[in-house]
């Protein structure tokens, strides 16, 4: 029988309820900060409020507190989003925070346990730009062990043995970093082993994912168990996901 891992245990498919399969309910994307142009440097180093709210949708990566996730202001922030979610139907949430993105398992825990809306953790690494010097320089060997490692045998959070239940979110740049073509191969062996899901984020530059799936699919990995978050890979028989619900808002590569 097919089950999900949690981060409260295993459940079947047919408890998940309607899912989210794209969400970061905490982390830290300081790393693509850019400096405000001087004209609106005092509104974008304002708190946000509705007197700056619209400098901030316009330079959305130039207001240090749109960036960073992790204060108790927005973790209360996300805990209200996910009550809500929850109100409206919401089942379950797909957090794809991996390494380098500061992932906070402790906040998702206490999500799930307060909620009741099943969290599935993500293991993997972000871009190479965002790791700290213990990754950084990590093998293929390395980083399969770690996600094997992460799934099979779990984290301790607070006492309480935590299990990532599928590998993502796996980024990349281009041309793809030598770190990040480790993350994606480790991405492939893995799921040829334990038959677990894989979420990749592709840089936007269009050979980009397809260079992403051939590593991926040479280093073992099945097609059906990768999401990509690009509708021209249908044919290559990977899962599509939109995780933009305003595509015309300004974004990161």
């Amino acid at each position: 029988m097919s089950t999900v891992q949690t981060v409260l245990g295993t459940i079947t498919p047919n408890l998940l309820g309607r899912t989210l399969t794209h969400e970061h309910v905490a982390l830290d994307f300081e790393h693509f900060y850019r400096p405000p142009p001087p004209d609106f440097e005092s509104e974008l180093k304002a708190k946000i409020s509705m007197s700056t709210l619209g400098y901030v949708r316009l330079y959305p990566y130039s207001s240090k507190e749109n960036v960073r996730f992790y204060d108790g202001e927005a973790l209360e922030a996300a805990k209200k989003d996910v009550l809500l979610y929850k109100k409206h139907g919401g089942g379950s949430i797909v957090e794809n925070s991996s390494y380098g993105l500061k992932r906070n398992l402790e906040f998702i825990v206490e999500l799930a346990k307060s909620t009741g809306v099943h969290f599935i953790a993500g293991t993997g690494h972000y871009i190479h730009a965002m790791q700290d010097a213990s990754h950084a320089s990590l093998t293929v060997e390395q980083m399969s062990d770690l996600y094997s490692k992460d799934i099979i045998a779990g984290l301790q959070v607070n006492g309480q043995v935590v299990k990532c239940g599928f590998i993502g979110e796996v980024a990349s740049v281009y041309p793809i970093h030598d770190f990040e073509k480790n993350a994606i191969k480790a991405a492939g062996e893995i799921q040829e082993v334990l038959g677990c899901g894989v979420s990749m984020h592709p840089h936007r530059v269009t050979k980009a994912p397809f260079e992403i799936m051939r590593l991926y699919l040479e280093a073992g990995g099945r097609a059906d168990k990768c999401v990509m978050s690009h509708l021209d890979l249908a044919k290559l028989g990977c899962y599509i996901q939109y995780h933009l619900f305003e595509p015309s808002a300004p974004s990161i590569s």
